[in-house]
């Protein structure tokens, strides 16, 4: 059951890419990134006042919010912090990028968790992760190859370090998603996480950007803005679903989340014309062979 929730997570996930990028092309990216978040928690905050005064009835139809104490409230903001950075770069990186070289990179966490995992506690791989490294590296360079022909090259392109900063801390929020989910309620971690966001980039957007604003892409509002909210809740609801049901696995539902790729990708080369999908879709494969590996090899 958790893997078919796992599933569904990442066709929200990769419409959740799509929504991003057309909002964010030729628009300024706090301000999007801000009143998407606001449209998470206007959803959620109903959530949470119903389940104070209706608790009966919120816990019927499976969306009860309980009260937090101050440690939970701590450790959902820790969170919060995490992803607002992870998603800042992301946004700025995929405002300047094609989404068929955003959402490849984005499927590769897998591997800097691995890496995480080498450097920090000294752990040894076994060889089906191997094969998984050197596959996912190898086509992650001819990757990189692809991207030279659209005038992208990695090891001098800022937006490519971002993306790759982004996923990096992505990863370090799954880790942490599978002890938070373990410790507190589901719903409560989404509906709070939802308003620390907003609470998190409110001074973001009123002392960085707002005087500022002058200077750079002007805002404009469109629908897909809340659009990425909307499909972001329902992709995390899913997600944290999965995670609370009992014998879970992070490291096959990380990978699960990853095929979010194969939506953002195909719709993004449909929606936006892209260049180079028959090459950028066979490196994407031998990526996502060797992310597999690894999650495979971690089991």
């Amino acid at each position: 059951m958790w893997a078919i929730a796992g599933l569904i997570s990442a066709i929200f996930l990769g419409i959740y890419d799509i929504f991003k990028k057309k909002s964010l092309n030729e628009n300024a990216v706090i301000p999007v990134l801000f009143f998407s978040t606001v449209t998470s928690s206007l959803v959620f905050l109903p959530v949470v006042i119903g389940s104070r005064f209706f608790p009966e009835f919120f816990s019927q139809i499976g969306l009860f919010s309980p009260t937090l104490t101050l440690t939970e409230h701590l450790q959902v903001l820790l969170k919060s912090f995490i992803v607002v950075l992870s998603w800042i770069l992301a946004f700025f990186a995929l405002k300047h990028l094609p989404v068929t070289i955003f959402a490849p990179i984005r499927a590769t966490g897998p591997l800097w968790t691995l890496i995480g995992a080498i450097i920090i506690f000294h752990e040894r791989l076994n060889s089906l992760q191997w094969i998984g490294v050197s596959l996912t590296l190898i086509f992650f360079y001819l990757f990189s190859t692809a991207g030279k022909l659209e005038g992208i090259e990695f090891r001098r392109n800022k937006w490519i370090f971002l993306i790759i900063g982004a996923t990096i801390i992505g990863s370090i929020s799954g880790l942490y998603d599978k002890f938070i989910i373990s410790r507190i309620d589901r719903i409560a971690v989404q509906a709070w996480f939802s308003f620390y966001q907003v609470a998190i980039l409110l001074p973001i957007l009123g002392f960085l950007w707002y005087p500022n604003r002058k200077k750079t892409t002007p805002f404009q509002w469109r629908w897909t803005i809340a659009a990425i909210g909307i499909s972001l809740i329902i992709a995390d609801f899913v997600y944290f679903y999965a995670l609370s049901i009992e014998g879970s696995m992070i490291s096959m539902l990380s990978a699960l989340r990853r095929s979010s790729v194969l939506i953002a990708f195909g719709l993004g080369a449909f929606l936006f014309k892209e260049q180079n999908l028959k090459k950028k879709g066979i490196y994407l494969v031998g990526i996502l062979a060797g992310i597999l590996l690894i999650t495979l090899g971690s089991r």
